[in-house]
């Protein structure tokens, strides 16, 4: 195997020493030179660094001896799932991640990740509202086709439809709280494919068949918006995941922005304080593309779909913004009720004219 990807093997299998994190790994990189020779340094080595304490430093030193095939055994894995691997000290190694706090030495990923990518984290609650899903899907799309790279965490909700609409035209990332071979949620699988696919990438500092566990999502964070060089929280709650990771994003000096919501929506409860503490408010995407300098581009016309007598009469009870149930859209309809319905509310689901969530509700899928 090639030098560099021996070096990250070595590192991968150290950071499974207890106690010896990013931070440790980096300065003792720095110091000694290569993963190689951490590897191989004795306590007295390792001591004389003075960046791990006497104790610290026997501990490293004894684990590195007694798993010395441990760096081949995850290459083997790597390899057999055709996995890639970027160290903090390669030169393709992301230069915005590198520059926060407690960086991961470490990547894992599948499909391209491209170091030099301008890149905008997305992120927002698992509970999401029509209003919230409609934002996600307009604002990744279109900040994807102004060639943007959209990085969110393929979460249920607010992150699944910021990929979604980022791959309807340009490249995304999904950075995960588990091994990248690992599709958590498990109905994102065919979405995660999807990312690496088509020239986006799934990230991971987990290596290959680590399992989720709630202790490594907030560390994922940091990575969401470390890869971006400013965070959008489209939709989050007063305690949100996504609050910590626009926390992130500000204490790496980055820029946060918040779509304002109801202030009757609990949903809407920590974007609307983030907008109090000072992130800018954005109502389009052409507000975060001004702050990277970049004009939105001339969307391509959409295709007029031709509806039927009854579908038209369906579209125009329905919304953009806010979804309907089925019992909703019938009392709405000005000629009645529609003996078929559900047959025809499923046709011009695939026909992508409306958009049916969780809840079983529909709603417009395209403003107008």
């Amino acid at each position: 195997m090639a030098e560099s990807r021996e070096e990250n093997f070595y590192l991968a299998a150290m950071l499974r020493c207890p106690g010896i994190g990013c931070r440790y790994l980096r300065q003792l990189l720095e110091v000694l030179g290569s993963a190689e020779a951490v590897w191989r340094a004795d306590r007295d080595v390792l001591t004389a660094t003075k960046i791990l304490s006497p104790r610290l430093s026997e501990r490293l030193a004894n684990f590195c001896r007694q798993h010395e095939a441990v760096p081949e055994e995850i290459k083997k894995v790597c390899d057999k799932k055709l996995i890639s691997t970027v160290s903090i000290m390669e030169e393709n190694y992301p230069e915005v991640l590198r520059e926060i706090y407690a960086a991961p030495v470490m990547l894992y990923y599948t499909g391209t990740l491209e170091a030099d990518a301008r890149r905008v984290a997305m992120v927002g609650a698992r509970k999401f509202s029509g209003y919230g899903q409609a934002t996600a899907l307009d604002f990744g799309e279109k900040l994807a086709a102004a060639g943007l790279t959209v990085v969110s965490g393929a979460a249920r909700g607010i992150d699944t439809f910021s990929h979604q609409g980022a791959l309807k035209t340009g490249r995304t990332v999904a950075v995960l709280g588990c091994g990248v071979d690992i599709a958590y949620p498990s109905e994102n699988r065919k979405l995660l494919y999807d990312i690496a696919d088509s020239g986006g990438a799934v990230v991971s500092e987990y290596e290959p068949g680590t399992r989720p566990l709630p202790a490594y999502f907030p560390a994922r964070n940091r990575i969401i918006s470390g890869l971006a060089e400013g965070t959008l929280v489209v939709e989050a709650a007063a305690r949100s995941g996504s609050l910590i990771t626009a926390e992130m994003a500000l204490s790496a000096g980055r820029d946060v922005y918040a779509v304002p919501g109801s202030i009757y929506a609990p949903g809407c409860a920590g974007c609307n304080h983030l907008i109090q503490q000072g992130a800018k408010l954005v109502t389009r995407p052409e507000d975060v593309l001004e702050e990277f300098q970049i004009a939105l581009p001339k969307m391509p016309a959409k295709s007029v779909m031709k509806l039927t007598a009854e579908e038209q009469e369906i579209y125009q009870v329905l919304s953009f913004d806010h979804a309907l149930s089925m019992d909703e859209i019938m009392n709405s309809l000005p000629d009645g009720e529609i003996a078929n319905l559900s047959y025809l509310l499923l046709q011009m689901e695939l026909k992508g004219i409306v958009i049916e969530n969780e809840l079983h509700a529909f709603r417009r899928a395209e403003r107008e």
